[in-house]
C-alpha cells in the first residue's frame, strides 16, 4: 500500500507540471499564436496514458483511438450518438446477395494530409497491407483487431490462426470504387469498418517511413517512426508532436474535405493521475478529461463543470489465464469467482449508475442471457471448492495497471485492492504484480503467457455480440490460456446464424456455455464520464468514443 500511495503522489506533482505546459499553450493561443487572432482555437484534453501506437493498425487501447479519430477516417465511421454504421470516405456501398462481395463508392476531392489523394488504390493498399502482414507483426498486440475481425493473413505464422482469414482481395473498379471480395461471409464486416484500427492511410507514408518495420518481439515490440512521429490520414487534424508521458499535439488540416470548426489545436496532456486530472481542470488549466472517478462526480458538478455521461457498452472483467497450472482447474477458478464480492466493489470504486454484470457482454446488446450461472458471493463456497482442488494454500499472481484510468476501469488500483481483500479472505495468497499500463501491461496480459489473474475490460466497438464473446473467446488467446475447441465453433456459429431470432438464440446459448467454463468473472458495466469547463459545448459523446473535435466550440 505504500508504494501505491508514492506512486500516486509522484505522479500527482508530474500532472500538474504537465498541466501548466496546457496552459501554457492555450495562453499562446489566446494571444494570436496559433492562428487564434484574439478567438481562442485550442482545445487541451487530459489524456490518462501514452498513446500505445500512433498507427491504429497497430492500437487496440482508448488512448491510441482517440487521437487517432482525429487524425484518421475510415470507409465506415458511426452514427452521432450511437455505436451503428454511416458513411464515412466510403459515400454508400453495395452487397452482393451471397455477402461476398462489397462495392464501395468514395467520397471524392479527398486527399492525406501529405497530398496523396484518397482514392480506390489507397484503399486497397490498405487492405492489402493488413492482410500481408507477417512475422512479429502478426502478434496479438499489434494486429488485434485484423485478427480478431479478419481470423487470420494471407500466410500465417501461428497455429492459432487461419491462413487465409475471410479477407480475399481488393480491386479498384475505377479510381472512386474500391471492390472487396471476401472468401467467406463476414456479417459484421461494415460495422467493422468503423473500427480506427481499420482507418485509411495515406499509402505514400506507410511507405517513406516503413510503418511495418516494427523491432523487437512479440513481447516487446520497437515501433517504426511512422507510428512515433509520422501518422498520415485524411482526418481534420494533423499531428505536429509527441512528448513521451508529456503530451500529444494536432493542428487543424487546413485542406480537410469535411467541416474545420472552431478548434484549431488540439492537445492531449498525459496526466495520469484521476486526482491531478481534477486538479488541472479545477485550476483552468485544461478543458476536459475523460474517466472521471465516481467520488469526484458531484464535487465537480456543484462548482459549475459539465459532467458528460455515456452511455455503458462496456465490460470489466477478472481474466484467469489457464496457461497458470492453478488456474486450469475449474474449481479453483470457481473458488475465485465466488470470493468477489461484486456489490461492495462496485459500490466502494465504481461510477453510481454501473451495473453488477453476469456475461461478458451489456444487458443491451442482443445475446445476453438471463439464465447464466452467477457465482453469487459466498466466501465459505469458495475455500470448499479451493479444499476439493487440493489448493487450499493457493497463491497466485494477479497483474493490473497502474498510471491509467480506463472507461471500464476508472480506479485500477481500487478495483486490484478489493479483489485482492476478498480473495485473501477466501484463503488465497495473492502476489500483486502492478506494471504501467503502455506497452508494459498490455503486452503482458495481451501478449505473453506470463501473467496469472489480471484485470482487463473491453468498451464495445460495434453493437454486435460478437465484438465482445468472439474477441474475448472466439479462438485460441494467450490472454486466457485456455483452448476449447467446441466453445469456438458454437460462438463461430451464432455469428453466422442468417435470421436474427436464431442468431439471438445461439449467442445466448455461448454466453451460458462461456459462463459453465468460467475462463474470467465479468465484474461490472460501469458509466463512464466525463468532465468539461463551463465554456465548451457540443462534446459529441459516444457509446463507443468516436468522439471529433472539430464540432466543439469554445467561448473566448
Amino acid at each position: 500500500m505504500i508504494r501505491l500511495t508514492r506512486t500516486v503522489a509522484v505522479v500527482t506533482v508530474a500532472g500538474a507540471v504537465l498541466a501548466g505546459c496546457a496552459q501554457s499553450e492555450r495562453e499562446q493561443a489566446q494571444d494570436g499564436e496559433g492562428g487564434g487572432s484574439g478567438t481562442r482555437d485550442t482545445f487541451t484534453f487530459a489524456a490518462s496514458s501514452d498513446p500505445a501506437s500512433l498507427d491504429p493498425a497497430f492500437a487496440s487501447d482508448g488512448e491510441s483511438f482517440r487521437v487517432a479519430r482525429q487524425i484518421f477516417e475510415g470507409l465506415v465511421g458511426v452514427e452521432p450518438g450511437t455505436a451503428d454504421p454511416a458513411p464515412l470516405l466510403a459515400e454508400r456501398w453495395d452487397v452482393s446477395d451471397d455477402g461476398l462481395t462489397y462495392t464501395f463508392d468514395l467520397k471524392q476531392g479527398v486527399t492525406f494530409h501529405d497530398g496523396t489523394p484518397f482514392d480506390a488504390d489507397a484503399v486497397c493498399a490498405n487492405f492489402e497491407r493488413w492482410n500481408g502482414w507477417t512475422g512479429i507483426l502478426q502478434s496479438g498486440n499489434l494486429s488485434y483487431y485484423w485478427q480478431k475481425v479478419n481470423g487470420g493473413f494471407a500466410s500465417s505464422d501461428e497455429e492459432s490462426l487461419d491462413g487465409t482469414g475471410k479477407y480475399q482481395s481488393c480491386a479498384a473498379q475505377d479510381d472512386h470504387t474500391a471492390v472487396i471480395t471476401l472468401a467467406s461471409p463476414l456479417p459484421e464486416f461494415i460495422s467493422a469498418l468503423s473500427l480506427p484500427a481499420f482507418a485509411m492511410q495515406s499509402p505514400t507514408a506507410l511507405e517513406e517511413h516503413g510503418a511495418d518495420d516494427v523491432g523487437g518481439d512479440a513481447g516487446a515490440p520497437v515501433l517504426p517512426d511512422y507510428a512515433t512521429a509520422h501518422p498520415t490520414g485524411t482526418g481534420p487534424f494533423v499531428f505536429e508532436s509527441w512528448s513521451r508521458g508529456q503530451q500529444v499535439v494536432l493542428r487543424a488540416y487546413p485542406d480537410y474535405w469535411g467541416e474545420q470548426g472552431q478548434v484549431q489545436r488540439i492537445v492531449f496532456p498525459i496526466i495520469s493521475d484521476a486526482n491531478a486530472r481534477r486538479q488541472a481542470l479545477q485550476a483552468g488549466d485544461i478543458d476536459g478529461y475523460d474517466l472521471v472517478g465516481p467520488a469526484d462526480v458531484a464535487a465537480l458538478q456543484d462548482a459549475g463543470f459539465q459532467i458528460v455521461d455515456r452511455e455503458p457498452f462496456n465490460v470489466l472483467y477478472l481474466a484467469m489465464n489457464q496457461a497458470d497450472p492453478a488456474l486450469a482447474d475449474l474449481r479453483v477458478r470457481q473458488a475465485i469467482a465466488h470470493a468477489i464480492n461484486k456489490e461492495a466493489l462496485v459500490a466502494q470504486t465504481l461510477p453510481e449508475g454501473t451495473e453488477i454484470a453476469t456475461n461478458f457482454i451489456p444487458p443491451s446488446v442482443a445475446g445476453w442471457s438471463g439464465d447464466v450461472e452467477t457465482y453469487d458471493y459466498d466466501p465459505d463456497r469458495a475455500q470448499e471448492l479451493l479444499e476439493e482442488a487440493g489448493a487450499s494454500d493457493l497463491t497466485i499472481d494477479f497483474n493490473y495497471p497502474t498510471n491509467v484510468s480506463r472507461p471500464y476501469m476508472p480506479t485500477p488500483e481500487q478495483v486490484f485492492q478489493a479483489i485482492s481483500a476478498d480473495l485473501e479472505d477466501a484463503g488465497i495468497t495473492v502476489n500483486a504484480v502492478p506494471e504501467p499500463w503502455a506497452p508494459d501491461y498490455l503486452d503482458r496480459v495481451t501478449g505473453t503467457e506470463d501473467h496469472g489473474l489480471h484485470l482487463l475490460g473491453w468498451t464495445g466497438d460495434y453493437n454486435d455480440t460478437y465484438n465482445f464473446i468472439g474477441v474475448f473467446f472466439g479462438a485460441r488467446s494467450v490472454e486466457w490460456g485456455f483452448d476449447d475447441p467446441e466453445l469456438f465453433e458454437m460462438i463461430g456459429e451464432a455469428r453466422y446464424q442468417t435470421s436474427v431470432e436464431d442468431q439471438v438464440a445461439a449467442y445466448e446459448a455461448a454466453n451460458v456455455a462461456i459462463m459453465e467454463r468460467l475462463p474470467g468473472v465479468p465484474i461490472a458495466h460501469p458509466v463512464p464520464s466525463l468532465a468539461f469547463s463551463p465554456d465548451v459545448h457540443g462534446y459529441p459523446a459516444s457509446p463507443v468514443q468516436d468522439e471529433v473535435y472539430n464540432v466543439i466550440t469554445l467561448d473566448d
